[in-house]
């Protein structure tokens, strides 16, 4: 049987089969320190809960409106009066299947075959999936620790080509955790502007920031993309909720794209996120980001103790991206086996892009500072043998 050559061109992401493998090895009875999924130790809020359980016993499992609930827009829409002090139009306002759902529509409405978006390197890869699925492509542009892994308006304008129409930037960054500030979202925002590109933004790891403050790129400009999501910050990753900020112009044609891609979102998971806005949910979020701190407070410098480097210490979101050129010259080859002989999974850098990715590793920190404390240990015996 043949298939579309797309598909061998979309590489697996190979971090969900070392947590696959983690977990078969858990069912041998072995005993795992998981470093390698971004997701919150935490569950969800118990007022989110609640809500979707109400909303189960209500019986509210029709579909819902494929823009989202109105109530859950005008709750995004305050989100961002209470936060930055702008005004979105809850018109403006898509809720989709997590911060995913809100990339593909975005990849969909802008891509056309041969055409592409400018992207870091290292980066999320499900990024330039969802452009080569929808015939486009992710054009993938080297940065450096120097740059602080993120894509500069300088380095964007000497790789954009004929077929660039625009870029996809993250701040907080994933995989590691490095941050755009307003001067950066201005000048992407002017390149993307003056050669008549998009510029999206991916916030899904706003909330999560140490010591500074993420801005958002809605208050730069009001014709950007941004995406969001419930998944990180709010502890929602299971419930599949975020949302895209989409140019007024654009909001129909997205609206067509998810009636027919997936017809609506869960109206139980949308009635959930009404309530993360809430004043005792909000206490709960801020009292995980602080632990979250102290967590990446304990892992950065144990990791450059036992011989990883690390240069800049990671401003958002719950990621160390570690050069382990000074531990092994395979850092794939090095997770395989540190999670078979010493029970620490963690996420080879070829995840993420192409630029030095066989030296580098990211650790996930969203784990109680003793499970990091056993981690490093573990590490630190590994690498001794």
């Amino acid at each position: 049987m043949s298939f579309a050559r797309r598909v061998a061109e979309i590489e697996p992401f190979r971090v969900m089969a070392v947590q696959q493998r983690a977990h078969e090895l858990e069912a041998l009875g072995r005993h795992i320190v998981h470093m390698e999924i971004g997701e919150p130790d935490f569950s969800s809020p118990a007022p989110i809960i609640a809500a979707g359980q109400r909303a189960l016993q209500q019986g509210e499992t029709r579909y819902a409106p494929v823009a989202g609930l109105t109530a859950l827009r005008e709750a995004i829409a305050g989100w961002y009066r209470q936060c930055h002090g702008i005004e979105v139009s809850p018109q403006r306002i898509i809720v989709t299947a997590g911060a995913s759902g809100a990339l593909l529509l975005i990849s969909a409405l802008l891509l056309e075959p041969g055409r592409n978006l400018l992207l870091a390197d290292p980066g999320y890869p499900c990024n330039r999936h969802f452009l080569r699925l929808v015939e486009g492509r992710g054009k993938l542009v080297p940065v450096s620790a120097t740059e602080r892994f993120q894509l500069s308006a300088e380095r964007a304008a000497q790789h954009w080509d004929a077929q660039t129409v625009g870029a996809l930037v993250a701040s907080p960054a994933n995989p590691t955790g490095e941050i755009l500030n307003r001067a950066d979202l201005t000048a992407l925002d002017a390149l993307c502007r003056a050669r008549d590109g998009s510029l999206i933004v991916d916030e899904i790891y706003h909330g999560l920031t140490y010591g500074c403050e993420a801005r958002s790129a809605l208050e730069i400009a009001d014709d950007v993309f941004v995406i969001n999501s419930f998944s990180k910050y709010f502890c929602m990753t299971g419930w599949r909720v975020g949302w895209a900020v989409v140019p007024e112009d654009y909001v129909a044609d997205v609206e067509k794209l998810a009636q027919n891609l997936y017809i609506s979102n869960p109206e139980v998971s949308m009635r959930a996120a009404e309530v993360a806005f809430a004043p005792e949910v909000l206490a709960q979020c801020e009292a995980n980001r602080v632990r979250f701190q102290a967590q990446r407070d304990f892992l950065v410098p144990a990791l450059r103790e036992i011989g990883f480097k690390i240069p800049v210490t990671p401003q958002g979101a719950f990621y160390v991206y570690a050069d382990s050129s000074a531990v092994t010259d395979d850092s794939y080859t090095f997770c395989v086996d540190l999670l078979e002989r010493s029970g620490v999974a963690v996420a080879p850098g070829i995840d993420f892009g192409n630029h030095l990715a066989r030296q580098h590793v990211r650790f996930s920190y969203p784990k109680p500072v003793p499970v990091l404390q056993e981690g490093v240990a573990r590490i630190r015996r590994h690498l001794r043998r």
